[in-house]
């Protein structure tokens, strides 16, 4: 698909924004570590060599805004290819490469619930709307304001024990602990315009657009971008040993456009009070249209970062985290009753003025592009191209 008319909105509106990505030229098998300076799409490989080392570094953002051009490219040109895959530019790909991809669930009262509802259906679309009704009977609104951990959600949880409504998504999204779980491999994402993929067996699944957080090894949230976690909301509600399989599959889960780092004008406050806006766009004329607001969380992003990194888990190469979503779909798509799901074709943009533009074209994970660059051609890349000599030095 040609996504160029989203070429003007694909960066953050903000001009000063600090950005960096990773970019492929035609011909190439990995990537460049890139970043944009006066309307260019600057390559700093020479100077940081994967994102990873970029990011360890203590003084990033003045390395981003000072390291020396190894080559430049027109900013326009390389967006547009990027989006209508042609080979006339460097496309910007996922912008992560070593770091571990984490996802915090059920961060959001409104999602919380509808994990509930899926969970009590079986997975079932056709069985949500009867459940979603009783839910709502017994909780109504109020478990919104309940603080996770707290008394008043201890006394909740006593009540929806009674009546035979409490699940482990209630656990996770009132209880004293956050679900925070692995969502993808390294080095499997994908960026802007790549496809996101659903199995071809799931019959109801859905994007989850996402605020991704990029955390370093010391645990200092460092830099923010878009991300998309694509959830199948049939395979989880059957059952939540099944999140392996509803969660990672080829194209689930995509991450751009670039990395805005933190700096004076931009920091983990400003993340706080973002709002992620949702439109999918079906070939059947389908429309949604939808947002999440990250002010509604019902945890705070310090702790969401607390609970991945600390004694009990280190991070050497720094990680990624998803943070969770409020959207949740139950619009009816087709038949009555049926609610959303995905159909192939489906184009999904995610943005927010702060963080620019995340847009993807829903295909079956079967179809979509073979995760062929890990670890070892990683690697061989960098030997390739007479990088890892060079490796770069992180200051103590």
């Amino acid at each position: 698909m040609d996504y160029r008319p989203f070429v003007d909105r694909l960066l953050p509106a903000d001009p000063t924004a600090v950005l960096v990505g990773r970019a492929q030229l035609p011909g190439e098998t990995g990537a460049r570590i890139v970043t944009v300076r006066d309307g260019s799409l600057v390559d700093i490989t020479r100077t940081a060599i994967t994102m990873s080392d970029l990011l360890e570094r203590p003084d990033a953002v003045d390395v981003v805004r000072t390291a020396p051009a190894d080559e430049r490219w027109d900013l326009d040109a390389a967006l547009a290819a990027t989006l209508s895959g042609g080979a006339e530019a460097p496309r910007l790909q996922s912008p992560i490469d070593l770091q571990v991809i984490k996802a915090a669930g059920v961060t959001f009262a409104r999602s919380m619930i509808e994990r509930v509802i899926e969970e009590k259906a079986g997975g079932d679309a056709t069985r949500a709307q009867e459940v979603r009704a009783r839910v709502s009977d017994v909780i109504g609104g109020a478990i919104g304001t309940v603080r996770p951990g707290g008394p008043e959600a201890a006394r909740v949880k006593e009540v929806l024990l009674a009546e035979g409504l409490w699940s482990q998504y209630l656990e996770v999204g009132i209880g004293p602990d956050p679900e925070i779980f692995t969502k993808a491999p390294v080095l499997s994402s994908t960026g802007t315009a790549a496809p996101v993929g659903v199995l071809d067996r799931s019959t109801w699944n859905n994007p989850e657009p996402e605020v991704v957080l990029v955390v370093t090894s010391a645990g200092e949230p460092i830099g923010a971008a878009l991300g998309n976690d694509v959830n199948l909301r049939d395979f989880e509600g059957r059952s939540a040993l099944l999140l392996g399989e509803a969660k990672d599959n080829n194209g689930s889960c995509a991450i751009g456009p670039m990395i805005r780092l933190f700096d004076e004008g931009f920091d983990l406050d400003a993340v706080t009070a973002l709002t992620v806006s949702l439109r999918i766009a079906g070939d059947d004329g389908f429309r949604m249209d939808d947002e999440s607001r990250m002010s509604e969380m019902s945890r705070t992003l310090p702790e969401l970062i607390s609970h991945t990194v600390g004694a009990h888990h280190q991070y050497p190469d720094g990680f990624v985290l998803f943070t969770g979503t409020l959207f949740a779909p139950t619009q009816d798509r087709d038949e009555p009753g049926s609610g959303f799901t995905h159909k192939e074709g489906d184009v999904v943009r995610i943005s927010c003025p702060e963080l620019g533009t995340l847009v993807n074209r829903v295909a079956a994970s079967e179809n979509c592009p073979p995760w062929t660059v890990g670890i070892r051609a990683f690697f061989s890349d960098l030997a390739d191209r007479g990088l890892t000599g060079s490796r770069a030095k992180v200051p103590a």
